[in-house]
């Protein structure tokens, strides 16, 4: 079972990766190994696929899935609230996994110099725009500077197809956002936008420099990734990130 590893430089007891879509039991168009069951997938599936993940690699618990709604709502674990209306997970505690899920948005990893801190961010356009990178990092009791990222595989700037009203908001929250947008050669009226330079942006105004990935693309790596603007019912790939 194949996992994409974050080329990071942090302390060996953080562990973090994103899954692919081999390796499980869903069947197409969820083949094979979708985490979501909030996407028409059959539930024993799935649920054989999350047991999967966690004796495939070794997690320390079954992770906490939320129901991502492109918000800048945050928790921290452990969590014993029934809301899961969540876009981003953080813990200080050992052995408490940080899990979200993706199929073209964003997945965020985030850890500290120190390796006692970590957290998993769901950044869609809207989360990305209205700030859930920087509510997240506000979670974190370490200097700013002492934050390491991974940006996970997502929709890379040459499949992420959005109208100018996309391009509006991000440049009406930071005007140098407009760098990540180019004109769609393909199609008049449209522009293509650049997640992961969007991301680098925000934390750089944040005083993070330590930033790895974003060499992926969800859209055109179709054997490994789940893509819902490529396929639209499709599975999930989960993001997740813990130390011990």
């Amino acid at each position: 079972m194949k996992k994409i590893q974050p080329n990071w430089l942090v302390p060996k007891n953080v562990h973090g990766f994103t899954t692919t879509r081999e390796g499980g039991v869903s069947l197409s168009p969820y083949a094979s190994f979708n985490l979501g069951e909030h996407v028409g997938d059959d539930k024993s599936a799935v649920k054989n696929n999350r047991t999967l993940l966690v004796e495939q690699f070794s997690l320390p618990q079954q992770p906490l899935y939320l129901n991502q709604i492109h918000s800048t709502k945050v928790v921290t674990l452990p969590y014993d609230s029934t809301d899961l209306n969540v876009d981003a997970v953080y813990t200080n505690v050992a052995n408490q996994v940080c899990l979200v899920m993706t199929a073209d948005c964003l997945p965020v990893l985030l850890t500290n110099k120190q390796g006692n801190e970590v957290a998993a961010i769901h950044a869609g356009w809207r989360g990305l725009c209205d700030g859930i990178l920087e509510e997240t990092i506000n979670y974190f009791q370490c200097p700013k500077n002492e934050i390491v990222v991974w940006l996970g595989p997502a929709i890379s700037q040459r499949a992420f197809q959005v109208g100018d009203d996309v391009v509006t908001q991000f440049i009406e929250k930071d005007p140098q956002a407009e760098k990540c947008f180019i004109v769609d050669p393909k199609e008049k009226g449209k522009y293509l936008g650049d997640l992961y330079g969007i991301a680098k942006q925000r934390l750089n105004n944040l005083g993070i420099s330590q930033i790895f990935g974003g060499e992926h693309c969800t859209y055109t790596e179709k054997e490994l990734f789940f893509s819902y603007r490529r396929d639209g019912k499709t599975g999930r790939m989960a993001s997740l990130i813990w130390f011990e």
